[in-house]
């Protein structure tokens, strides 16, 4: 596999960015995000994209350039549009209206439609986190691109429709719970797809509602599905889902999934930003978080086991281990964007093999 430093990849990336079309602005924020999305573990919400991205630009349906629309605001709301401009950039604009709200008010709420791909949730909690607040996010593909049926379905009805909670504190920095309410997100899917290989037992059915490991089934005519979240309690993932696709679909203004959907095009958003210090108090906050991490910690592990993992911490140990030794790319994802170099005249960095 090739392997690339994270900063070589993060400036091969806003090259490429800016070479496609989008702003100074856009290629720093996007490229940022998609190259953390790596450092931390989540391949499917990395560079791989940015081939996806680009395409779309080409295409005029990803509109570069574009800003966060305020179509409503109250001291402590926002209903925002992202005109399908970068979901990245859209989002950290809507993030800072709502960490500032939140701060004069003790709370705000946020809603975003026609976002292109938002990308890693936990970004946007990480941002919440370092300015000491918590958070709740969650996001739907807009009505479009559905891979999750429901248990004893064979065709999809829902997005994998991820929920993210952050908190500030921690010993080894903020704890951010970012999942999709699926067995597995789509990106990791079609990484596979990408660089021709299976995915694992147990994640996606074939068109008849079979277990499969080819991930090209999901991509047919008619299609496979993604299982909910959930193993034999699948109905509980699908219900999670179910929920979120109303917060974000309804409550912006966007689209809940709907017959005869649409290629994936982006995501309508939900946010809640809470600042603790107009509730129990920052002190009281971070000091109950360490008396907890502290408890949860020390629990006696079963023979084997050397630690006990708390949300956040893979991605934590991953980046670790990335920043040091750099990141690793499939073949097929590799050939992708030096394919998408070669188109925009991007000279392609050295990589170890």
């Amino acid at each position: 596999m090739p392997v690339i430093s994270a900063e070589s990849l993060q400036k091969f990336t806003e090259t490429l960015m800016l070479k496609g079309g989008a702003t100074e602005e856009e290629a720093r924020i996007v490229s940022k995000s998609l190259v953390d999305a790596n450092l931390l573990g989540h391949d499917s919400h990395g560079v791989m994209r940015l081939p996806f991205y680009m395409g779309r630009v080409k295409e005029g349906i990803l509109k570069a350039g574009e800003t966060l629309k305020i179509l409503n605001e109250t001291p402590a709301a926002i209903n925002g549009d992202g005109g399908w401009g970068f979901g990245q950039t859209v989002m950290h604009d809507l993030m800072n209206r709502l960490i500032e709200k939140a701060g004069n008010l003790g709370v705000s709420v946020g809603t975003l439609k026609h976002a292109s791909h938002i990308g890693r949730l936990g970004e946007y909690a990480e941002m919440a986190a370092a300015k000491g607040m918590a958070s709740i996010i969650c996001a739907n593909t807009h009505g479009s691109a559905p891979r999750v049926a429901p248990v004893g379905g064979k065709r999809p009805r829902l997005g994998t429709n991820p929920i993210c909670i952050g908190m500030p504190g921690g010993e080894r920095g903020p704890f951010v719970l970012d999942f999709g309410t699926s067995a597995t997100a789509e990106g990791k899917v079609r990484i596979k797809k990408i660089a021709g290989e299976q995915v694992p037992p147990g994640l996606i059915l074939d068109p008849d509602g079979n277990p499969t490991t080819d991930p090209n089934m999901l991509y047919g005519d008619p299609p496979g599905t993604i299982l909910p979240m959930g193993g034999d309690q699948a109905y509980k993932g699908f219900g999670l889902s179910f929920m979120v696709e109303m917060l974000c679909g309804a409550l912006s203004g966007g689209q809940c999934a709907f017959p005869d959907p649409p290629p994936p095009k982006g995501n309508c958003v939900f946010v809640v930003v809470i600042d603790p210090t107009h509730l129990g108090g920052q002190n009281h906050l971070l000091n109950e978080i360490t008396n907890l991490e502290k408890y949860v910690r020390s629990v006696p592990l079963k023979d084997g086991v050397t630690e006990v993992f708390l949300p956040g911490d893979p991605e934590k140990k991953t980046a670790a281990t990335r920043n040091e030794t750099g990141i690793s790319l499939d073949k097929g994802n590799w050939e992708a964007l030096t394919k998408l170099a070669e188109e925009l005249d991007v000279p392609v960095p050295e990589v170890q093999d």
